[in-house]
């Protein structure tokens, strides 16, 4: 058997604010943006390299804006990552060592969902 994860939905309250944040601040793609009906809106955005992609929208999802939690984009150097984020205007933490060996840093979308940054420990 195979599985592959290919769409998280990402509950938020204005879709054009949160289009522009993950585009313009954070980087993703813009897939898709059509509107399915007076009240449906579907938007497919990508982060660079991933195969994995979110959906924002309209009717797309009932959970509460903002509940979102424990999405990790996995990034090669969170340093240099993190640096083009905030000249992005991106506002994120410091990234961390963890006692597993792994760096993270953490930010929030406009309606609170929370991201992880994550560099895993590199493997000898």
């Amino acid at each position: 058997m195979e599985m592959k994860l290919e769409l998280v939905p990402i509950p938020v309250t204005d879709v054009d604010r949160a289009k522009a944040f993950y585009t313009d601040q954070v980087g993703f793609n813009a897939d898709h943006d059509h509107q399915l009906g007076p009240e449906v809106r579907f938007v497919q955005l990508t982060p660079p390299g991933s195969a994995c992609s979110i959906a924002i929208g309209k009717g797309i999802t009932d959970a509460p804006p903002g509940s979102a939690r424990g999405m990790i984009l996995v990034v090669s150097d969170i340093d240099a990552t993190r640096a083009e984020l905030v000249q992005r205007g991106l506002e994120i933490s410091e990234a961390q060592d963890m006692e597993w060996g792994a760096r993270h840093a953490s930010f929030n979308d406009p309606d609170g969902n929370r991201w992880e940054l994550q560099q895993p420990r590199r493997r000898a």
